[in-house]
C-alpha cells in the first residue's frame, strides 16, 4: 500500500504536502513546530490536519507491519499462495487482515483440531465435495476405530461436522459478507435485568436501533448501563439473509445425501463460532467510533477552556466553597502570588455569616480586592448568596464570577501543589487555584490532568492512553500557540512546549533560580540536556520581554532573525522599534511579498507571518475569545420562569447538547434540536465552551434540577 496516496487521500490534501509532514515528523519535529515555522514544506497544514495525519501515519504504519508479519507466518508453514499474498497487501484494516490469517493462525485445541486428531478430515471432505450417492451413516463406518476414540458413526459424522464448521467460520470472504450484512441490517437491542427499577438507563430499557444509524453518546450509555448489570445488550443480525447467503456459497449440489448435513453445519457454524465473533468485533467497532468522537469533542471542549482569556491586572479572591469545613479563601495579586489566606464560616452548619462579611470587608479594603472567584462545587449558591449581600454594603465596586473547578480538588492534594505551596493545606491550594484560573485559565489547568477537568462525557469509560493522548495535544497546541514568558512559567507550562521534556522543563527553572532571569533565547543551550534539537524546536514558543534581544519577546524564530532585521532596515526602522509598538501598518509598505521573501532568502509564508508579529507583538491569540461574564447579583432556580431570557455561558458541549450557566446553581441543557432553526449533525457546529449565548427557559423542573433552555429565541 502506498501509505503516503491513502493519507493524502483521506484528507484532501497533496501528495508533497503528505510528503513533507511525514519527513519532517519522521525528523523528530513536534506538531506546533512544524504548524508553525515548516508551512513553506507542507503548504501551511494546521496542527490539527496534522494531528490526524500522524494519527493515520501510525495505524498505516502498524498495518503494514502487521501484514508482513502474517504473510511471514503463512510463508512459514508453506501455505502461501500468490492469491493470498495480494489479498493480505490489498487490506485496508487490520480486522481484514486479521480475517485472512484466521485459517493459518496457530490455534488451541478446538472441537476441529480434535476431530481432525481422530482421523476425521477426509470424512470431512467427502462431505464437503457433496458427490457422494453412498448413505453417510455407511461412509462414516469406515471411521469408527476405538483406539482413535470413535466409537460410532454418529461420532465420525459429529466430529466431520465440526471441522466443517470451523472451515466455514475460518473463510474470510465469508467473514467480510457476514459483517457486512450485520452492520447494514443488523440492530443493536437492549432490555433491563429489572425492569421495575429507577435507574439513568431507562430509556434503554426497550431499547431498539440499527447499527448503522446509532449514535456515540447511546454506544457509550448502554456499555456502561451493561458493565453496571442494569442492562443486557446484544446484536440481532439478520440471520436469515445470512444463513441463506453461506448456503448458496456452500451447498453447491442438491445432494439429499450432503445436503442436510451442510445445511446443519452451516447453521451451527454461524451460531457458535461467527455470530459471537461478530458481535464482539461490531461491538469493540461501535465503541471505538464512538470513543474517537467523544474524545474529539473532549478535546474541543478544552481547547476552548484553556483558552479562555485571562483577567490581567485585578486583584483577585479565590473562594473554595463547604459548609461543614469552612469556605476556604485566598488572596491572589495580579501575578498570581497568593498574598493572604484565611476560612470563614457563613454556611450551614455554623452560619456566621456576620463575621464572614466582615473578614472579607477587612480583606477588600486591605488589598484592593475587585474580583470573586467563586468554585461551583458543594455550598457554592449558598456562598454566592452571602456574596451579592455583601456587595450590597461595599462602598467600591466588586464583582464575581462562577469558576469551574473541575480538577481543583485534583490538583490541590497532588505532589505539584505541596511543591508549590508546602506550607498550605489542601483547601488553600483550592482557593489559590480557583482564583488563579479566572488570572490566567491555561497557566493554571496546565497543571492538572485534562482528564480530569470535566469538559466531556463518559470520560473514564473509554481508552485511558487514547484520551490521554489525544488531550496532551490539544494542551500542547493552546500553549505553544500562546507561548511563554520564559522568566515566570512554571515548570508544568514548559513541559508543554515544543521539544522540552518534563525533565528539561524542569531544568530550565533550576537554571533560572540559581542564574537569575534568562536575558535572551539563546541561554536556554546553556540549559542541561537542551541542545540544538530542542532548542530549534522550543525557541519560537519562548519570550523573554525587556531581554538583550526585542525579537525574543516575539514568536519569530531565531533562524529568521537575520532575516527581519534585514526586513526591519529596508523599511527603515530598527529592531528597538519592536519595544515601542512603531511597527503597526509595516504590511502596507510592502508591495510584493513573494520577491520580498526571495530577496531576504525565506519563503513567502515565513515572511507573512513576520511582519504580522512585528506589527502585533507577542499577540496574545486568546484575545479573541469570548470573556467571562462578571455578576453582582444573583438567581435562584425557583425564580426561574418559562419565556424568561438570559445570557450564559457555555460550560460543557456534549453529543446532544450543551450545558449552559445562567447564573443559577444548576446548569440547563440545551438540546440539540433547540440550537437554531437549521438542522446540524453535531452542537459544536454552534457552540462551544466558553461561550456567551442568549437563552430562553423553556421549562423548570426543581425536583429533578433540570432545566431546558432554548436559544431560538
Amino acid at each position: 500500500m502506498d501509505v503516503i496516496s491513502k493519507i493524502s487521500e483521506e484528507l484532501g490534501i497533496k501528495r508533497h504536502q503528505t510528503e513533507a509532514a511525514v519527513k519532517l515528523i519522521d525528523e523528530g519535529n513536534t506538531i506546533p513546530f512544524i504548524a508553525r515555522y515548516r508551512k513553506e514544506a507542507t503548504g501551511a497544514l494546521n496542527d490539527e490536519v496534522l494531528r490526524n495525519l500522524n494519527e493515520r501515519l501510525n495505524y498505516l504504519r502498524n498495518l503494514e507491519e502487521k501484514k508482513e508479519q502474517v504473510i511471514g507466518s503463512i510463508e512459514e508453514q508453506g501455505k502461501l499462495t500468490e492469491e493470498l499474498r495480494a489479498q493480505i497487501l490489498a487490506a485496508e484494516t487490520l480486522v481484514v487482515v486479521e480475517d485472512l490469517y484466521r485459517p493459518y493462525r496457530p490455534k488451541r485445541r478446538t472441537r476441529a483440531t480434535i476431530a481432525k486428531e481422530k482421523g476425521l478430515e477426509p470424512l470431512a471432505n467427502l462431505i464437503m465435495l457433496q458427490m457422494t450417492a453412498t448413505p453417510l451413516q455407511q461412509e462414516a463406518e469406515k471411521y469408527v476405530d476405538e483406539e482413535k476414540e470413535v466409537h460410532t458413526a454418529e461420532e465420525a459424522i459429529e466430529g466431520a461436522k465440526d471441522i466443517l464448521a470451523e472451515y466455514i467460520s475460518d473463510e474470510a470472504d465469508y467473514r467480510i459478507r457476514i459483517r457486512d450484512l450485520t452492520v447494514k441490517h443488523g440492530r443493536i437491542v437492549s432490555a433491563a435485568k429489572d425492569p421495575e427499577a429507577e435507574s439513568v438507563y431507562e430509556m434503554y430499557y426497550e431499547f431498539d436501533e440499527a447499527i448503522s444509524k446509532l449514535a456515540g453518546h447511546r454506544t457509550l450509555a448502554l456499555n456502561r448501563g451493561e458493565a453496571e448489570k442494569i442492562l443486557t445488550v446484544k446484536v440481532e443480525a439478520p440471520e436469515e439473509d445470512i444463513i441463506s447467503y453461506l448456503e448458496r456459497k456452500i451447498i453447491t449440489k442438491e445432494n439429499p445425501v450432503t445436503a442436510p448435513v451442510l445445511r446443519e453445519v452451516i447453521a451451527d457454524s454461524y451460531k457458535r463460532l461467527i455470530a459471537p465473533a461478530i458481535e464482539r468485533e461490531i461491538r469493540n467497532d461501535l465503541t471505538e467510533k464512538a470513543e474517537d468522537g467523544a474524545i474529539k469533542v473532549f478535546g474541543k471542549n478544552l481547547e476552548q477552556l484553556l483558552m479562555q482569556p485571562p483577567i490581567a491586572g485585578q486583584v483577585v479572591l479565590g473562594w473554595d466553597p463547604a459548609f461543614r469545613t469552612g469556605c476556604k479563601l485566598a488572596v491572589v495579586d495580579a501575578t498570581g502570588k497568593v498574598l493572604d489566606t484565611v476560612v470563614i464560616y457563613p454556611t450551614a452548619p455554623q452560619n456566621k455569616v456576620e463575621e464572614a462579611k466582615k473578614i472579607l470587608k477587612q480583606l477588600i479594603q486591605k488589598y484592593n480586592i475587585t474580583l470573586i472567584s467563586v468554585g461551583n462545587g458543594t455550598a457554592s449558591r449558598e456562598s454566592e448568596m452571602v456574596i451579592v449581600d455583601l456587595l450590597k454594603e461595599l462602598p467600591v465596586s466588586v464583582q464575581y464570577v462562577i469558576v469551574n473547578e473541575a480538577g481543583a480538588s485534583v490538583y490541590s492534594a497532588s505532589k505539584l501543589a505541596t511543591e508549590e505551596f508546602p506550607n498550605f493545606d489542601v483547601g488553600q491550594r483550592s482557593a489559590a487555584s480557583i482564583a488563579r484560573r479566572l488570572q490566567d485559565p491555561l497557566a493554571e489547568l496546565v497543571k492538572i490532568d485534562p482528564k480530569s477537568i470535566g469538559v466531556g462525557q463518559y470520560q473514564h469509560d473509554m481508552n485511558q492512553k487514547k484520551l490521554s493522548e489525544a488531550l496532551g495535544g490539544v494542551v500542547e497546541d493552546c500553549v505553544n500557540k500562546v507561548g511563554v514568558d520564559l522568566n515566570t512559567a512554571s515548570a508544568s507550562l514548559l513541559e508543554y512546549i515544543s521539544g522540552i521534556t518534563k525533565a528539561i522543563a524542569k531544568n530550565i527553572v533550576t537554571y533560572r533560580e540559581e542564574n537569575g532571569k534568562f536575558e535572551t533565547r539563546a541561554q536556554l543551550l546553556k540549559v542541561s540536556k537542551l541542545g540544538p534539537k530542542a532548542y530549534e524546536q522550543c525557541a519560537g514558543f519562548t519570550r523573554i520581554n525587556d531581554g538583550k534581544n526585542p525579537f525574543d519577546a516575539t514568536s519569530v524564530h531565531p533562524e529568521s532573525y537575520e532575516a527581519a532585521e534585514k526586513l526591519l532596515a529596508k523599511l527603515g526602522y530598527a529592531k528597538e522599534d519592536i519595544k515601542g509598538g512603531n511597527l503597526k501598518g509595516i504590511s502596507k509598505k510592502i508591495g510584493n511579498y513573494k520577491n520580498l521573501a526571495e530577496e531576504l532568502g525565506i519563503g513567502e509564508l515565513t515572511l507573512q507571518d513576520i511582519v504580522k508579529e512585528l506589527e502585533k507583538p507577542a499577540r496574545d491569540p486568546r484575545e479573541d475569545m469570548p470573556k467571562p461574564i462578571l455578576r453582582s447579583d444573583v438567581l435562584e432556580m425557583k425564580d426561574l420562569t418559562p419565556g424568561m431570557v438570559l445570557k450564559g455561558t457555555v460550560r460543557n458541549v456534549i453529543d446532544f447538547g450543551a450545558f449552559v450557566d445562567i447564573g443559577v446553581h444548576q446548569d440547563g441543557l440545551v438540546h440539540i434540536s433547540q440550537m437554531c432553526e437549521r438542522y446540524i449533525k453535531h452542537p459544536l457546529e454552534v457552540v462551544s465552551v466558553g461561550d456567551i449565548v442568549e437563552v430562553k427557559v423553556m421549562s423548570v423542573d426543581l425536583k429533578k434540577q433540570r432545566i431546558q433552555l432554548t436559544m431560538k429565541i
